[in-house]
């Protein structure tokens, strides 16, 4: 029995203990968020934040996980209520085909619990395991930087007398 947690909640597994993240999640938990893309941690579409660190579902046993946080795509928000770094990817729209960018959010993510003001060589070497064949990098860079960079408050216009 393995028991760790995923997005706050409690799980308690008897599967294989071989078996990696990825199907548990896609599997029992109906969490879709992480995507099999490769299977062998070349794409990352399978990415995942494990105690706040991005890491490749598809290649974690479940052995790996006792006593964890798992956090998925689900777990940083919601479409009615997405997080800011879904936010900045819809705000940018970054998305094309959509199946690297959850990989390319938890990435964001994940880099961001370490340092909240990376500069864009840190971004960049965040997001480079992620392969994205649809062309949408400039995108996906620039809604990287727009969460990632600080923005000074709009002016408040004089009011007209």
């Amino acid at each position: 029995m393995v028991s760790f947690t995923v997005n706050g909640r409690r799980v308690e597994t008897d599967a294989d203990p071989a078996m990696p993240l990825l199907y548990l999640l896609r599997g029992e938990l109906k969490l879709n968020g992480a995507k099999y893309g490769c299977g062998v941690g070349q794409c990352g579409s399978c990415a995942v934040l494990v105690d706040g660190r991005s890491t490749f579902s598809c290649l974690l046993p479940l052995a790996a996980l006792a006593g964890r946080e798992v956090v998925t795509l689900e777990g940083l928000g919601a479409g009615d209520k997405p997080g800011p770094v879904q936010a900045a990817f819809i705000a940018e729209q970054a998305a094309q085909c959509g199946y690297c960018i959850p990989g390319m959010i938890v990435a964001v993510e994940g880099l961001l619990r370490r340092d909240a003001s990376p500069d864009e060589a840190a971004i960049r070497e965040a997001l480079q395991p992620h392969l994205c064949r649809c062309g949408t990098h400039a995108r996906i860079l620039r809604a990287a930087l727009r969460v990632t960079t600080p923005r000074a408050p709009a002016a408040t216009p004089e009011p007209k007398r």
